[in-house]
């Protein structure tokens, strides 16, 4: 068994990364207030931001819409479905520590896991791109000069050759230590009805296929061959696996990223070499689906990578540019795209080349300015579905055009935003040569007429209209629960900075909190369980989570990340006051209580306790002034 790993190498680990890197590997992060990010919640499907990151010192993240939170090794567990162990030796090895291990053990054995998966992956990837350069495969060669790409075009996108031989990929690997085993759950190697193993990819141009943050998880592979030779697909996928899932996976999303983010636009192709032809030309947002057609799956991670969010300034403004062939084939999948359209906040387009050509044919017969001119003379996708539809009719006769509105209608009516509603009206009122009174009423009669979601689409599908995955009831002791009056909002400041920064609000203070009473009863639970934890190190808001009841928790993890409403440079500063404010409140709550009873007691001639009231009340008095600073 694997050695556990030091808790002060697990804790150093943790104070080294900074989250908001690692985090940034999967979700476009904006700026979201003092120390803190905001973007799209990986972990539920969401049209707003409520998904937020504290930056170091904090280094946690929270979701206020599902609830999810928790450190950075907690997002890989929970993202790339990884051990605890796994979490911190990937990042470990990220940042250059050389962890220690108790019990005289050693690292996790990945025997079948994703870190071995990913290994055996990268060796695969290796050993394609080396045979790229070798006799067998010319063939491979002349295909890729036939598409316009030299070999410096191939090293740019990894792309290598996969042998004839049933084996050579498996010995090779083998060779290398991994197991049969491993290579058949990575899908590298297949069985046959016998249990035989052999390589999956022989004779075929081989592309790697990587994850949002760089790591090959798969591989595209396209026929060279004859039919008689190869009597498979076209082009042919890694299957299913623990690293590579075609809905989720978009090929060039690791090249195309960043772009994609600081341009607010993404570009979707339909293969590899429409991706290769697009980067080569400058259009550094295009990706592509793996195999499948683009799926609800797909949609959410290029949301989150595009930072495609409503309820921002930024709303509406992104771009999703869809490329298709003008073929049946094509124009099915514009119908597919179509289906989906609604689920982006970003504006839609279509971009189809002229004469059939893709962005790999476009580039090549017409150079790399058509590729960009081609993105540049989008359209709209309303305007493009709406043009398909009347395109089905002769609008040189009244019969044409009455089929034609009842035709296109029901796109105009399938749209949310009124105003763009209302300009498509006049549009199609427009191309059809109609009163736009006449084509508003056809378009709301469609509307009438359009049956509701659940009775047009079978239970599961996902066309469009689809109501968006509702994120998890939050738990009933959440922050957005907290009642909004004065005293509450002063406790939740105060623990918020407890939590998150309790350096400056110093060691007597942080004790002075757990004498303080709480107004909020829920507030007081997190205090309690903060008395019970001090002192406060890296572990802290780990121990006060788990001190709390179960229900807490997720309240302590929000307390823990909630954006602090003050400026960097008095960070410091208002930590210290909201904490001594609050401590102060209670003074004066205890002192008045001692007046109450100094009245009592004069009443009632009890001089003695009056003297010893009247000394505990002037205590508090000058620890008020010295908090104060009076």
């Amino acid at each position: 068994m694997p050695g556990r790993i030091s808790r002060r190498d697990i804790d150093e680990v943790r104070a080294r990364v900074n989250i908001a890197d690692v985090i940034g590997d999967y979700v476009t992060l904006k700026t979201g207030g003092v120390g803190s990010l905001k973007g799209l919640c990986p972990f539920h499907d969401e049209r707003s931001p409520s998904f937020n990151v504290r930056l170091p010192p904090i280094n946690r993240y929270h979701c206020f819409g599902c609830g999810e939170g928790g450190d950075v090794f907690e997002f890989l567990v929970k993202m790339d479905q990884v051990s605890f162990q796994e979490a911190v030796e990937r990042l470990a090895a990220r940042v250059g520590i050389e962890l220690h291990y108790e019990e005289g053990g050693g690292p996790s054995s990945d025997h079948g896991n994703r870190a071995r998966l990913l290994a055996a992956n990268k060796a695969a990837e290796e050993f394609f791109r080396s045979q790229l350069a070798t006799p067998e495969a010319q063939l491979g060669r002349d295909f890729l000069g036939g598409r316009g790409f030299d070999r410096a075009a191939a090293d740019r996108f990894g792309v290598g050759f996969a042998p004839r031989s049933f084996s050579a990929l498996g010995d090779a690997l083998k060779g290398q230590g991994f197991t049969q085993a491993e290579l058949i759950e990575a899908g590298l190697l297949s069985t046959n009805d016998r249990g035989n193993a052999y390589d999956r990819f022989r004779g075929r141009l081989v592309w790697p296929i990587r994850d949002v943050t760089g790591q090959t998880v798969g591989f595209g592979a396209r026929k060279l061959l004859s039919d008689d030779d190869d009597k498979g697909p076209k082009y042919l996928n890694t299957p299913e696996t623990p690293i590579y899932r075609k809905s989720q996976v978009l090929y060039g999303l690791d090249l195309a990223r960043r772009a994609i983010a600081s341009g607010k636009q993404v570009v979707v192709v339909e293969g590899y070499t429409d991706v290769m032809a697009c980067h080569l030309a400058g259009v550094a947002t295009a990706i592509a689906t793996c195999g499948t057609a683009l799926t609800v799956e797909h949609i959410k991670v290029i949301r989150r990578v595009l930072g495609d969010s409503e309820g921002t300034e930024l709303a509406g403004r992104g771009e999703v540019i869809f490329t298709f062939d003008p073929d049946e084939a094509g124009q099915r999948a514009a119908s597919r795209a179509f289906a989906e359209e609604q689920r982006f906040t970003a504006q839609t387009f279509v971009a189809i080349a002229p004469e059939g050509l893709d962005p790999c044919d476009l580039r090549l017969n017409r150079g790399e300015d058509a590729v960009r001119t081609l993105i540049t003379m989008r359209r709209p996708m309303f305007e493009f579905m709406i043009k398909r539809r009347l395109a089905g009719h002769d609008l040189e006769t009244v019969e044409g055009r009455s089929a034609a509105l009842r035709a296109s209608a029901p796109v105009v009516a399938d749209i949310r935003d009124p105003a763009l509603k209302d300009g498509y009206v006049r549009s199609l009122a427009g191309w059809l040569g109609l009163d736009p009174v006449d084509v508003g009423r056809a378009v709301k009669s469609a509307a009438r007429a359009t049956p509701k979601t659940d009775e047009r689409r079978p239970a599961g599908d996902i066309s469009r209209g689809a109501a968006p995955e509702q994120p998890p009831a939050r738990p009933s002791a959440g922050l957005m629960d907290l009642p909004t009056d004065p005293a509450t909002r002063g406790e939740r400041d105060a623990l918020m900075a407890v939590l998150q920064h309790p350096d400056p609000v110093g060691e007597e203070l942080l004790q002075r909190l757990s004498e303080v009473r709480f107004t909020n009863a829920t507030l007081g639970v997190v205090r309690d369980g903060i008395a019970v934890s001090l002192p406060a190190d890296a572990a802290f808001v780990d121990r006060v989570a788990e001190a709390v009841p179960a229900e807490f928790a997720s309240l302590v993890r929000q307390l823990a990340v909630a954006p602090i409403p003050t400026r960097p440079d008095r960070l410091a500063a208002y930590c210290e006051s909201v904490v001594a404010d609050l401590v102060v409140r209670d003074l004066l709550r205890r002192r008045g209580e001692l007046v109450g009873a100094m009245q009592r007691a004069q009443s009632e001639g009890d001089r003695a306790r009056w003297e010893s009231l009247s000394r505990q009340s002037a205590e508090l008095e000058m620890e008020r002034r010295r908090l104060r600073r009076e």
